[in-house]
């Protein structure tokens, strides 16, 4: 396995392969790899001849109350994971070869990107289709692999893509879960035991909906006062948005349909902002 650092060294690497036939999966990831991410490489080596892991900490991302100094970096260790898993390179290129001096184009999806973390954090889903475009264009993958914890952030790649004519496949991974329901992520490692316990409300919540729909609960106003309740018995957790949305527009769901709509969840635990989704 390579690690590449080159903007110009990655887009040659990937003309070759795609010269030799081979089929690329991009896994896109800001670093800090966990094991949702590990499921993402291992998806990806079992569905195309070549896998091509990215790991850039998109600064476009960050919200003014977002620290960008403050998000965790072990790109060794990182490396070494992608290595394992059998990817064949870890692109991994500096802000200033991504976002030159100068640099001032950007992309805007105005549909999927809207609602949700689209209000909480604005600008945040401009950064990612910017920062998607941009490896598209470079790496230009047969298929990109996404979480379906990151549900919205597939939605608008997905849209994005198929707007601006990218000819690529994006494919949704379940969620990886702790033994404890908790959904991997990459703060996980920084909470104390009490946040844990308090972090385990969301996937309590999604859990709840999804059994009331087994049972015949179609009413997205039951599933949503059911899962906002028992997320409202954790005092340390502070709710930004509980909804049922569609899984490919992101819009709100008038009726609940089995495949077709999601719970989304979004929520402060003391100072960790955390998100987790359940597909009905």
């Amino acid at each position: 396995m390579q690690k590449i650092e080159s903007v110009s060294v990655m887009r040659s690497v990937a003309a070759d392969l795609r010269a030799q036939g081979k089929t690329i999966a991009l896994v896109a990831t800001q670093g800090a790899l966990h094991a949702g991410q590990e499921a993402l490489i291992r998806a990806a080596v079992q569905s195309a001849q070549v896998v091509i892991v990215s790991i850039f900490v998109n600064p476009l991302q960050f919200g003014p109350n977002e620290l960008l100094t403050n998000y965790p970096r072990s790109l060794a260790e990182d490396v070494a994971l992608c290595a394992r898993c059998g990817a064949h390179s870890v692109f991994a290129p500096t802000a200033e070869d991504i976002y030159p001096r100068g640099y001032s184009t950007f992309v805007t999806e105005d549909s999927t990107g809207k609602p949700l973390d689209g209000v909480s954090r604005p600008n945040h889903f401009r950064g990612v289709a910017t920062m998607m475009a941009k490896l598209l264009a470079i790496v230009r993958p047969t298929q990109a692999f996404f979480g379906q914890k990151s549900a919205q952030r597939a939605a608008v790649v997905r849209k994005m893509a198929a707007d601006l004519c990218f000819d690529v496949e994006i494919v949704v991974v379940p969620t990886v879960r702790e033994a404890d329901g908790l959904a991997a992520g990459v703060r996980n490692k920084e909470m104390t035991a009490s946040q844990r316990q308090e972090s385990l409300a969301l996937s309590k919540a999604l859990f709840k909906a999804k059994e009331m729909f087994a049972a015949g609960t179609r009413s997205p106003d039951r599933l949503i006062a059911e899962a906002t309740h028992i997320l409202g018995q954790h005092r340390r957790v502070r709710i930004i948005y509980v909804s049922i949305v569609n899984c490919v527009s992101m819009e709100t769901a008038r009726e609940v349909e089995s495949g077709k709509t999601m719970l989304v969840i979004a929520a402060w635990v003391d100072e960790l902002r955390m998100v987790d989704n359940a597909v009905f």
